[in-house]
């Protein structure tokens, strides 16, 4: 029995939803199994339309719910002029400085190789504003290569 267009997408709709803070929900439960959060974070993307899906190959997938950004911030730490910034799937990365801006006075930058949005969380943020400095109207990040300009005005 081939099912038709419309009945996929209703069972693409996984009532999975990642929230603010980078934690998966279902139906009202947080997704606790490490195993589960691992896979979940794994499978993440964007389809070409834009909407967030877990994917498992070309075919399969289905559609989750993102709160804010797809992807958090977790903590911070400095290696030398360096933001290595901890991310809500337990990977690190360097911050690229470059990307962070704020958006509604909540601080965002871009990882995984500019491939998503990430909210930088209270705790990481704190860290990161040892080297903020504002001049001139302008909130500045001093970090490798900068300064960079984080918002204005």
């Amino acid at each position: 029995m081939k099912l038709s267009d419309e009945e996929i997408e209703r069972l693409r709709r996984s009532g999975i939803r990642l929230d603010a803070a980078g934690r998966f929900w279902h139906e009202g439960a947080e997704v606790t199994h490490a195993g589960l959060r691992a896979a979940l974070w794994r499978w993440l993307e964007r389809n070409p339309d834009g909407r967030f899906v877990l994917r498992l190959d070309a075919d399969r997938f289905v559609y989750l719910d993102v709160e804010d950004a797809p992807h958090c911030v977790r903590s911070l730490r400095w290696e030398d002029d360096r933001p290595i910034a901890l991310l809500a799937d337990g990977s690190e990365e360097n911050l690229v400085a470059a990307t962070v801006h704020l958006r509604g006075g909540v601080p965002y930058c871009e990882v995984k190789g500019g491939r998503f949005e990430a909210r930088i969380a209270p705790a990481a943020f704190g860290t990161l504003a040892e080297r903020l400095r504002d001049e001139g109207g302008a909130t500045w990040l001093d970090a490798r290569g900068g300064p960079f300009l984080v918002s204005s005005g």
